[in-house]
C-alpha cells in the first residue's frame, strides 16, 4: 500500500479536510480558504514537476535520446489494449510523444500559479488531456483521475475577501508543508543537507503529509512474466492465469483501472527482482499448495478445482507485443520467449 497513488491519496485527503467549506457560526458554509487552494495547486505542480525532474536526472539513455515511449507500453505493469495499438505507432511518433511530455511535465506546471485565469485554463486544460491520454494507454488505478481532480483546482479564482479565521489553519499548514515538501525534494535529488533539516522529513513520513513523485525514473526495455504452474506429478503441469498481467499470449490485455489488482501488480515487480529479493512469493506459492480459497479468488482460474496441487513451480518468460503480421497469422496479442526457472518445483512436506 505504498505506491505514488496511495500516498498521493493521503496528501490530498489531508489537504482536502482543510479545503473543505466550513461552517463559521452561519447557516451557509464558508467559501474555501485561498491558501489551502495555493497548497492543493503546489502539489498538483510537486506531482507534475518532479515527475519529468526524475526522468531527466536519472540519467536513463532512453529518456535522454527520446526512445523509452518505444518500451513503455508493453513494459508497462498492466497494459489495456489500446496499448497494443500505441506499441505499433513509428518511432518518430514516439520521439515525438517522448519530447511533449517533457514539456508538459517540466514547464506546463509553472503556469498553474499564472496570475491570468486563461492562461491557467490553458494548462489545465492541457495536464487534464496528457492524464487521459495515459488512461486511454494504461492501467494506473486511481493515479490519473486523482491527478485530474487536483488539476481541476487550476481553473478556479482565488477566492474574495479572506477571512483570517478561515485563513489561519492554512496558513499554519503552509508555514509547516512548504518548506517540509522543499526538504523532501531535496533529499529525493540527493542534495547534501544538515542533519538539522533533513531531521524533520522523518518525523513527517509515517503520516505521508508530505512526499515526493516520480514515475518511471528509469524505463524498463524487456518484459520479463512469471508463469506459475502446478502439478500433481510432476510430469504434466498446468498454469494459473492471473485476472490482467500477461499470461496466454492469445488473451487480450484488460482495462482495470481504477482498481488495482494489487497481486497482479506485485507479479510485475517480482519479474524484476528475483524470488530471493522477492520473500511474498514463497508464501504465495504456499498457498497454492494448500488450495487457500482466499487466494484462489485473486486468479482468474484455478485449474486444480478437485485438489491443489502437488508441486508448484514457477517459470520465466519475456513478452513483448507481436507485430501486426504476427498477430494475423495468429491472434495472439503477445509474442514469449522462455528465459528458464524462476522458482524450483516445490511441495508441501508431508506430516508422519
Amino acid at each position: 500500500m505504498a505506491f505514488q497513488w496511495d500516498v498521493l491519496l493521503l496528501e490530498t485527503g489531508f489537504l482536502a479536510i482543510f479545503f473543505a467549506p466550513w461552517p463559521l457560526g452561519r447557516e451557509k458554509p464558508s467559501p474555501p480558504p485561498t491558501v489551502m487552494l495555493w497548497l492543493l495547486r503546489w502539489l498538483a505542480f510537486r506531482l507534475m514537476f518532479l515527475s519529468g525532474l526524475v526522468k531527466l536526472t536519472s540519467g536513463d539513455p532512453t529518456w535522454r535520446n527520446l526512445t523509452a515511449l518505444q518500451f513503455h507500453y508493453q513494459t508497462q505493469p498492466l497494459p489495456n489494449p489500446i496499448a497494443w495499438y500505441a506499441h505499433q505507432l513509428p518511432a518518430s511518433v514516439h520521439k515525438f510523444a517522448c519530447a511533449g511530455m517533457f514539456g508538459i511535465e517540466l514547464l506546463l506546471p509553472f503556469f498553474i500559479f499564472a496570475p491570468w485565469r486563461l492562461v491557467r485554463a490553458a494548462a489545465g486544460t492541457l495536464l487534464i488531456a496528457f492524464q487521459l491520454a495515459i488512461v486511454a494507454t494504461g492501467n494506473y488505478t486511481f493515479f490519473n483521475w486523482l491527478t485530474i481532480a487536483l488539476c481541476l483546482l487550476v481553473f478556479g479564482e482565488y477566492f474574495p475577501k479572506p477571512v483570517w479565521r478561515r485563513e489561519a489553519p492554512g496558513i499554519l499548514l503552509a508555514l509547516a508543508l512548504v518548506p517540509l515538501s522543499l526538504i523532501e525534494t531535496a533529499v529525493r535529488f540527493r542534495a547534501d543537507l544538515p542533519e538539522w533539516i533533513e531531521q524533520p522529513i522523518g518525523w513527517a513520513m509515517p503520516f505521508h503529509v508530505v512526499n515526493s513523485y516520480g514515475l518511471f525514473a528509469v524505463m524498463t526495455t524487456t518484459r520479463p512474466e512469471i508463469i506459475v504452474e502446478g502439478s500433481h506429478d510432476g510430469e504434466q503441469w498446468a498454469a494459473y492465469e492471473f485476472p490482467h498481467k500477461p499470461g496466454d499470449p492469445r488473451r487480450a490485455p484488460t482495462w482495470v483501472a481504477p482498481h488495482q489488482p494489487r497481486l497482479d501488480w506485485q507479479m510485475w515487480f517480482a519479474a524484476l527482482s528475483g524470488p530471493q529479493r522477492t520473500p511474498w512469493f514463497h508464501r504465495f506459492v504456499i498457498r497454492l499448495l494448500e488450495g487457500s480459497p482466499d487466494v484462489l479468488r485473486l486468479l482468474r482460474n484455478n485449474p486444480f478445482p478437485g485438489r491443489p496441487p502437488k508441486y508448484v513451480r514457477a517459470r520465466l518468460f519475456e513478452y513483448r507485443f507481436t507485430t501486426p503480421q504476427e498477430r494475423a497469422a495468429t491472434k495472439d496479442w503477445w509474442y514469449r520467449t522462455p528465459r528458464g526457472s524462476y522458482f524450483p518445483p516445490v511441495s508441501l512436506k508431508e506430516r508422519p
